[in-house]
């Protein structure tokens, strides 16, 4: 892009700058008051109320969740904020700390949706001031953590229906605050939830041989289903199956009649994960099958990985470069985790970078940690990012700078 080009483009941190208080305010009654999946009535009408109050009129979802257009014409570009929390214990002893025992904003989607928020305010004073020229669509979806997902109902909702293209970001606590990651290609797996139930004759430790020692099986399906899993796919797929729950027993000397196991399977690969699905009933099943127990089996369809197509990540990486600089841009590694955005991207074309959220020389926490703290000061990041990708993609649409508006 030539420099006349991008002097087409203005910055957008003079109208991001004055909004950072209210919206580290915002963040912090966000987090404080955190809901689950499908019941987040307080947080939509919380973003309800703010998106009014500068002059816009959000649309509520069915349930939870709602969306906003900014601007007028045809929609240059969609961003997707998610809104849910998670049933986890907060442990940070912040000031603003979870008020809802058992429930936190431990994977950071209130800063998610606080940044998404604020780029709507952005654009807002951009289109007032008649330099928006187009419609952005900005998403504030429920339910990202219950699989399969509330992307899917957002999608059900005709949301999507005028979308050319799509972006998204997720909190990054292994990249310091300052800086976004990104990459082109699959950013996250495919993510399923594997149930499995097992019934049997119980009896006495001595005397196994009159009983199906159902630990035993346990202990077989736990160790040898990943392992044949592994031999029966392309390794390059990275077909990944960890246990999280094992519950059977309650005497060190009684062999139990019934049996527990839960855990997820992930997949680096959507081709390899469709398969994986089909043969993991089988496996289950043919290792169970020498113990005589009977094997009940739920498995629940997540995700497939989300696949960050190249002219959105170049609309990404083109508006960092303009307003934080290239230093701030690294490439990200392809995530274990799963991300229901990937319905997103499998309807029209998309891409999530990773906002930095480490103190830079402070603590690497991990997502879904009691104690995770997120740097507030990617909230300013991710607004001056998302905000610049819409005003760009405005800009591509109408012809006025090189770049795809769409890949489809």
């Amino acid at each position: 892009m030539s420099i006349e080009q991008n002097q087409q483009i203005p910055s957008v941190k003079p109208w991001v700058a004055p909004l950072l208080g209210e919206l580290v305010d915002f963040r912090r009654e966000l987090h404080a008051n955190p809901e689950l999946s499908f019941v987040e009535y307080k947080t939509t009408e919380r973003i309800l109320a703010q998106l009014r109050a500068v002059g816009l009129d959000p649309v509520a979802l069915e349930e939870t969740g709602a969306f906003v257009d900014v601007g007028t014409g045809p929609i240059a570009l969609a961003l997707r904020a998610d809104i849910d929390a998670l049933p986890i214990l907060e442990e940070t002893g912040l000031e603003y700390a979870s008020v809802v025992n058992g429930v936190a904003h431990s994977c950071g989607h209130d800063i998610h949706t606080t940044v998404m928020l604020g780029v709507a305010k952005v654009l807002k004073s951009l289109d007032d001031e008649g330099k928006l020229n187009g419609r952005i669509r900005v998403i504030f979806q429920p339910a990202e953590e219950k699989m399969p997902g509330g992307a899917l109902s957002v999608i059900a909702a005709g949301v999507l229906d005028e979308v050319p293209r799509i972006l998204a970001l997720h909190c990054e606590p292994r990249i310091d605050a300052g800086k976004i990651g990104t990459r082109i290609g699959a950013i996250t797996s495919a993510s399923d939830t594997i149930k499995i139930e097992l019934t049997g004759r119980g009896g006495h430790t001595s005397r196994p041989h009159l009983t199906e020692d159902l630990v035993f099986a346990m202990s077989q399906i736990a160790i040898n289903v990943p392992a044949v899993l592994g031999r029966r796919i392309d390794v390059r797929s990275a077909v990944s199956v960890v246990w999280g729950q094992i519950h059977a027993g309650s005497a060190p000397n009684a062999i139990p009649a019934t049996g527990y196991l839960a855990g997820t399977m992930r997949c680096l690969d959507g081709e390899a994960w469709e398969g994986a699905g089909d043969l993991l009933d089988e496996v289950v099943r043919q290792v169970a099958a020498p113990y005589g127990v009977e094997v009940k089996l739920e498995h629940t369809r997540g995700v497939p990985p989300v696949i960050n197509n190249e002219d959105e990540t170049d609309l990404i990486e083109d508006s960092a470069r303009a307003e934080i600089g290239s230093a701030a841009i690294v490439l990200t590694p392809q995530s274990m985790g799963g991300e229901d955005f990937a319905w997103m991207t499998n309807k029209v074309p998309g891409s999530m970078m990773r906002l930095g959220t480490r103190t830079p020389g402070g603590e690497t926490y991990d997502l879904h940690r009691g104690d995770y703290i997120p740097d507030e000061s990617a909230i300013e990041v991710g607004v001056t990012v998302m905000a610049a990708a819409a005003v760009r993609a405005i800009a591509q649409l109408n012809g006025a700078v090189e770049g795809a508006t769409s890949s489809a």
